[in-house]
C-alpha cells in the first residue's frame, strides 16, 4: 500500500501536456506487430497496461524496441504470423490488453493462456468469449469466464456477423481483430456507437474496412480477412481520460486557469468535455487540429460555477471511463447531478459506482446510489469537508479511483486521504508529478 492525502493547494496554472491516449497506445503496438516492416511510435502512454501488451507481442514473436528519446520500434510479424509463447501472457490490471489479444490469438492456430492481477482476475471475459467461441476457437477459463484462461486458436476461422448485445469498444475490437486472419467478411453490428480507434487505425494500416451507419443509428462494420498491414509512422495524440482529470480540478479550484496541451477529442471518445460545459464549465479549444486521423486541440480550462444536470445516458459510451472524475464535479456543483444508464462501471476495475458512493461520502459529499447510476447533491461551490483523519478513500486497485478521489482532496478542507496511489501507475504513471508542475505554477516555485 502506497497511501496519500491529497489538500487544497491553490490553483491550478500555466500549461500541461498529459501522455498519449492509452487505446490508441495498445492498438499501435499490436497492429504493428501484426504489419510486415517496421512501425514507429511516438508520444506512446508508457504505463503498466500498455507494456503488458508490448511485452505479450513480444512472447508471440514481434520485436519490439524503445529509444532513450522515447521513441518505439515495433518490427511485427505480418497477421498469420504469431507464435505460440513459451509462458502465460501476465496482462497485470488491464482489461483491453486481454480482451483484445483474446481476438487477436482467436484466429492465429496457437494457444495462450492469460493471467492478470488481483483485480483484473474478478472481471468477466465471457462477453468476449461468446463471439470468438462463434468463430471457432475453444476456452477454459476460471469459474464465471475469468481468469487464468486458456485460449486455443484456430485457423483457419469462422467469419461471423455479430451484433453487440451491449456496447463495448472492446468487444467490437476482439471480433475485428480476430478477422484480420479470418478468411472472408468478418461483421460487426454495433447499435450504439462506440470509440472507433480500431477502425481508424486497422484503415491506416491498410485493412480493407468499410463502416456503414443505418437511418436509425447503427453501425455495421465490415472486415475483409487475411489482410496485408503496413508498418506506419503514429505520433499517439493525449488521452482525454487522463486529461479529465486536470480538466475537473481546474473547473473545481477557484483561480484556476490551465491549458491541458494535444488532447485527443475523438468524438467518440470526448463527451465528457461537452457534459461539463453544459454544467457551466469554461473550457475552450486552442489550436484544434488533425494528428494521424485523430482530431487534436489544446484545452483552456478556467474555474466555473458549475450547475447540476441530468447525464443524458446516450453519452455513456463515449465517457464510460470519466463518470469518476464527473461525479467528482458534480459533488461541487450547484443541485443535484443525475446519472443513469451506467450498470457498465459495475465490472469494471472495480464497482465503480458503489465505489465512488462510498469514497465520496468519507471525503463529506451527498450522493445517493441507485441500481444504474448515482443522484449527487452538490455543495454548490463550497469545498467537501474532506476525510477525517485516519480515514482512508478505498480504491480497491481501481487508477480511477485513486486519481479522482485525488482531484476531489484539492477541493476539499481537511484532504483527502487515499489508501493506496500505486494503482495509478498503470494508466497513468506521471500522475501526482503533472499535480505538482499544474499547482506549483501559481506560485511560481515550479
Amino acid at each position: 500500500m502506497r497511501p496519500r492525502r491529497f489538500t487544497a493547494t491553490g490553483p491550478l496554472m500555466g500549461r500541461i501536456r498529459v501522455p498519449g491516449d492509452k487505446s490508441i497506445s495498445h492498438r499501435s503496438i499490436m497492429l504493428g506487430a501484426l504489419a510486415v516492416g517496421e512501425t514507429r511510435v511516438t508520444g506512446l502512454l508508457e504505463g503498466e497496461d500498455v507494456l503488458s501488451t508490448a511485452a505479450a507481442m513480444r512472447a508471440m514473436g514481434a520485436t519490439i524496441e524503445r529509444d532513450a528519446d522515447g521513441t518505439w520500434h515495433v518490427h511485427g510479424v505480418g497477421v498469420g504470423g504469431l507464435l505460440n509463447p513459451r509462458e502465460a501472457l501476465d496482462m497485470g490490471n488491464s482489461g483491453t490488453s486481454t480482451r483484445l489479444l483474446m481476438g487477436l490469438v482467436a484466429s492465429h492456430p496457437i494457444t495462450a493462456t492469460f493471467i492478470g492481477d488481483a483485480s483484473l482476475s474478478k472481471r468477466p471475459m465471457g462477453r468476449v468469449i461468446d463471439p470468438l467461441s462463434q468463430m471457432g476457437a475453444t476456452f477454459t477459463a476460471a469459474p464465471g469466464g475469468r481468469l487464468p484462461l486458456t485460449l486455443q486458436g484456430i485457423h483457419p476461422a469462422v467469419p461471423i456477423r455479430y451484433r453487440l448485445p451491449v456496447a463495448s469498444a472492446q468487444v467490437k475490437s476482439a471480433v475485428l481483430l480476430a478477422g484480420l486472419n479470418t478468411p472472408g467478411v468478418t461483421t460487426v453490428i454495433e447499435p450504439v456507437p462506440t470509440r472507433d480507434h480500431s477502425e481508424r487505425m486497422l484503415k491506416g494500416f491498410g485493412a480493407d474496412l468499410q463502416v456503414e451507419v443505418e437511418a436509425d443509428g447503427t453501425r455495421v462494420i465490415r472486415l475483409t480477412g487475411e489482410a496485408e498491414l503496413k508498418p506506419q509512422v503514429i505520433d499517439v495524440p493525449g488521452d482525454p481520460s487522463s486529461a479529465a482529470f486536470f480538466v475537473v480540478a481546474a473547473l473545481i479550484v477557484p483561480g484556476s486557469d490551465l491549458v491541458v496541451e494535444n488532447v485527443g477529442l475523438n468524438p467518440t471518445r470526448a463527451a465528457l468535455f461537452d457534459v461539463l460545459r453544459q454544467m457551466g464549465g469554461s473550457i475552450e479549444e486552442l489550436d484544434r487540429r488533425d494528428v494521424g486521423g485523430e482530431p487534436v486541440a489544446d484545452l483552456r480550462v478556467r474555474a466555473s460555477a458549475l450547475t447540476g444536470i441530468v447525464v443524458d445516458p446516450a453519452v455513456v459510451p463515449s465517457m464510460v471511463d470519466e463518470f469518476p472524475v464527473l461525479f467528482v464535479a458534480a459533488a461541487l456543483a450547484q443541485g443535484s447531478t443525475v446519472t443513469t444508464g451506467i450498470e457498465e462501471l459495475r465490472v469494471k476495475e472495480s464497482d465503480r459506482i458503489a465505489v465512488m458512493r462510498a469514497a465520496l461520502e468519507l471525503a463529506g459529499a451527498r450522493v445517493t446510489e441507485t441500481e444504474d447510476g448515482l443522484i449527487i447533491d452538490g455543495t454548490g461551490g463550497e469545498p467537501l469537508p474532506g476525510t477525517d483523519d485516519g480515514a482512508a478513500v478505498a480504491t480497491h486497485l481501481d487508477h480511477r479511483i485513486a486519481m479522482s478521489m485525488a482531484v476531489a482532496g484539492l477541493a476539499s478542507r481537511r484532504g483527502v486521504e487515499v489508501d493506496d496511489t500505486r494503482p495509478i501507475a498503470t494508466s497513468f504513471p506521471v500522475f501526482e508529478n503533472l499535480l505538482e508542475t499544474a499547482t506549483t505554477a501559481a506560485t511560481g516555485t515550479a
